[in-house]
């Protein structure tokens, strides 16, 4: 079966690329068009493939645990029917159990590990990974599953501030393509159940949509954390309670991993900036490289950290091999450091290389706003220094379009890049006459715009004598000289010698407005450079929205 799961996936994958590529190809005399709208595609369907192919192995280590339970359950209905203080008896019930052991274990002559291997206890407690409350909708496929671990704190809550800021920071397309987990890391169901309480009661209406769900462990999920051994000269409580959150945060992760594409840890105690689900998929998808672990979207401990869905079972088990030893956030450095960190090199080349699989997001997209901590009597004063910073560039998905530019780009703040929504364009002196054009692979109705220039860093690289115009699709259709648009405004579009009309032109740096649907179609957009600029340019945010054809 898994094999054929397996070929249904590949084969379902080569049908897509040779579709892609014929469709491609027919379109010659766009192929550079093609190739961008292609490559965006690709890297999206890869992904999937890639998680579609751990969830096969996940299958696997389910199937290995639960003919583990099966063998615990066998075992505990014998010990219903048989005196335990008899020794035969006794011997019986361990004999029933080595024969069963070898009886589900036939054609298996290696197994999977699996969180049984590091927490044992749970041979013993067939339920110990099942939600002891579970208040969800069910939803998944999303883009962005967010996880939120929770616990009685004894000064302050900040989750219900804190739910609010998240759902608050979503348009209503964003509250389609994410789902919020809060996870509430006590086993007291009475507590649990007030707060799933509060949460319905104050987010009912997203409670009720799927966006925001609620879970809590079984307390036999845990192990005897009063026996922890104690590490690294931390007291007893302090070795306790990271014990607890390594297998808090294992748990929430083994809950999320099948719900959607990618994964963010969030704390329970943060602000977010508006719009930051769209920010953190378009970063996470224009990433070149497919080897990143992590992608930071704050600077503090656990906050704002985003995970391939299909990695978790590989963080997970990392976490529970080593939950009893070292804190979250180390562990979470030791597998990098594991990846790419070579023993008999020094720490600047180590470090250089976990960047590579470590990449940060600035400005800071979450803010720590927490006082006391969730381990008791601690405060902690903790605030990102780049949230609330303005960004240098600002990101949008645009129309799949081939750019190009005659104005000479400075190093490596390219137009694509600008276009992409990953970084700004920077170009060193614009001439009269110097353009960035902009190709959309198919011709489309453009609703608005909007092109900013310059930046906080550079607020004088701004474009100036500078005009937007468009060129449309049919334009035999269209009239010399001035066209005249709809006649309910008295706006006019002034033609030039090569077609284009033109609709804007940038004022202090900026250009952007309406675009009216008298023209039609669009092929091209384009920015004119009229004089010789006085410096360089900066060219931060490009925004280009389709209307409905």
């Amino acid at each position: 079966m898994a094999l054929r799961r397996n070929g249904i996936v590949v084969l379902s994958f080569l049908v897509f690329l040779s579709l892609s590529v014929v469709l491609l190809s027919s379109r010659s005399d766009n192929g550079k068009v093609a190739n961008q709208l292609y490559e965006q595609k690709f890297n999206e369907v890869v992904e999937r493939l890639r998680y579609a192919e751990k969830q096969n192995q996940a299958r696997s280590q389910e199937l290995f645990q639960l003919k583990e339970q099966i063998a615990v359950a066998f075992s505990d209905i014998k010990v219903e029917h048989v005196d335990t203080n008899n020794t035969v008896d006794r011997q019986k019930i361990e004999e029933t159990k080595r024969r069963l052991h070898r009886y589900l274990a036939e054609g298996q002559a290696l197994q999977v590990p699996s969180a049984i291997h590091y927490l044992p206890h749970l041979l013993e407690n067939a339920d110990g990974l099942q939600p002891a409350f579970l208040m969800s909708q069910g939803r998944v496929g999303v883009s962005v599953v967010i996880g939120m671990p929770t616990i009685k704190r004894e000064v302050q809550s900040y989750i219900l501030d804190t739910l609010k800021s998240l759902v608050d920071g979503l348009s209503d397309e964003e509250k389609l393509d994410c789902v919020i987990i809060v996870f509430i890391g006590e086993t007291d169901l009475q507590y649990v159940t007030k707060q799933a309480e509060e949460i319905k009661e104050k987010f009912s209406i997203e409670v009720d949509a799927g966006l925001i769900e609620v879970i809590s462990p079984p307390a036999n999920y845990y192990p005897d954390l009063d026996n922890v051994k104690e590490t690294f000269g931390d007291p007893k409580d302090r070795v306790k309670w990271r014990t607890k959150q390594n297998l808090d945060f294992s748990f929430l992760m083994m809950y999320a991993q099948t719900k959607g594409t990618f994964y963010v840890q969030l704390e329970d105690d943060i602000i977010a900036k508006p719009g930051y689900i769209t920010t953190m998929k378009n970063f996470a998808m224009q990433q070149k490289q497919d080897d990143w672990v992590i992608l930071e979207f704050s600077s503090l401990g656990f906050i704002g950290k985003l995970f391939k869905a299909s990695d978790l079972n590989l963080v997970v088990e990392f976490f529970l091999m080593f939950h009893k030893d070292k804190p979250i956030d180390w562990l979470l450095d030791h597998i990098l450091w594991v990846k790419v960190c070579h023993p008999e090199k020094d720490n600047k080349h180590c470090a250089r290389e976990k960047a590579a699989l470590r990449i940060r997001f600035k400005p800071s997209l979450f803010q720590h706003i927490g006082m006391h901590s969730s381990l008791p009597g601690k405060v902690q004063k903790l605030k990102d220094k780049d949230f609330g910073k303005q960004p240098l560039h600002r990101g949008h998905e645009n129309p799949p379009a081939v750019v190009s530019t005659s104005i000479k780009i400075y190093m490596k703040y390219t137009l694509e890049k600008a276009y992409r929504g990953s970084d700004f364009f920077w170009g060193i002196m614009p001439k009269a006459g110097d353009e960035i054009v902009i190709k959309f692979t198919q011709p489309i109705i453009i609703d608005k715009y909007r092109f900013t220039s310059g930046n906080t860093e550079h607020p004088g690289d701004v474009f100036s004598n500078t005009t937007v115009e468009v060129l449309p699709h049919q334009l035999e259709q269209k009239q010399e000289g001035v066209l005249e648009t709809n006649a309910k405004s008295n706006a006019s579009y002034r033609r030039t010698e090569d077609g284009f009309y033109q609709v804007g032109e940038f004022v202090d740096g900026k250009a952007g407005a309406n675009v009216d649907t008298t023209l039609g179609e669009i092929d091209q957009m384009r920015i004119r450079v009229l004089t010789d600029a006085k410096a360089w340019v900066i060219l931060s945010e490009i925004h280009i929205v389709p209307g409905k054809r």
